[in-house]
């Protein structure tokens, strides 16, 4: 994780070379390693360095690192991500931002470590979608196509576009916008709570935007989906039972319902 995160850092300080924005970059490290705090005051002084004594879960971290800032704009990333080499991300997330004020969140494309695309963008699940994913019910045609629509297998990646909601790995978001919907649910450990606020999002009228021309390399871990078969995974893997708590809270808190 520690190496994950100085790659990062890096990378984001070379993709703000030559930029006129105020950045307060925030680490919130919900698993602390030994020596981390020296690491950071060393090599990275400018970093707001916020440990945690536990592990409190994606979204209350991030309403952590949220709340300790004050910003126009917040920038929501995963410490296994990557700014690309003269890009400019942010630069052009700011930019793209103020031109268009309407727009509540927007999502880079995400890349993976070989350059292919990386789905990021996807439809409001039903309910048993994460099932279809998990076991041999999506094996049928019909299933099938409903985890193809849902994960936007037909969606052009080459166009930026309006979608229901991006991955929590990357969420370039309007500070006025989170203020208006309130930060993250932290009623979800971790998972579906990016797709709940992108829901949020969209009820108090701020759309969630894909971008295809501005993008990160994100070294996607999909930690829940190591062990595979839906029982095995039930049995072995704790993540998967975390994902399935946070879907099981996800449909109930929104009723079953697709939008």
């Amino acid at each position: 994780m520690a190496e994950d995160i100085r790659d990062l850092l890096h990378s984001m300080k070379s993709d703000l070379i030559g930029s006129d924005l105020k950045v307060q970059i925030v680490v919130v490290d919900n698993t602390p390693e030994e020596g981390a705090w020296l690491m950071f005051k060393n090599n990275f002084p400018e970093v707001k360095y916020l440990p945690q004594e536990s592990n409190v879960g994606f979204g209350k971290a991030q309403n952590i690192g949220i709340k300790s800032t004050e910003a126009k704009y917040h920038f929501i990333l995963n410490p296994d991500a990557v700014f690309p080499s003269g890009e400019r991300v942010l630069q052009r997330l700011f930019e793209h931002m103020e031109t268009h004020p309407k727009i509540g969140m927007v999502g880079p494309k995400l890349l993976n470590s070989d350059n292919s695309l990386q789905y990021s963008c996807y439809r409001f699940p039903d309910f048993w979608i994460p099932l279809y994913r998990r076991s041999s019910l999506g094996e049928f045609k019909k299933n099938h196509r409903k985890v193809a629509r849902y994960l936007m297998h037909d969606f052009n990646h080459d166009r930026n576009q309006p979608v229901d909601w991006i991955m929590g790995s990357a969420m370039f978001a309007r500070g006025i916008a989170l203020e208006q919907t309130g930060l993250f649910d932290e009623r979800y450990f971790m998972y579906f709570e990016d797709c709940d606020l992108c829901r949020r999002f969209w009820d108090a009228n701020w759309p969630i935007y894909y971008i295809h021309d501005i993008k990160i390399k994100h070294r996607h871990g999909k930690g829940s989906a190591k062990v595979p078969g839906f029982l095995s995974s039930i049995m072995k893997n704790p993540l998967t039972r975390v994902h399935i708590i946070s879907w099981l809270q996800y449909m109930w808190k929104w009723r079953f319902k697709t939008i």
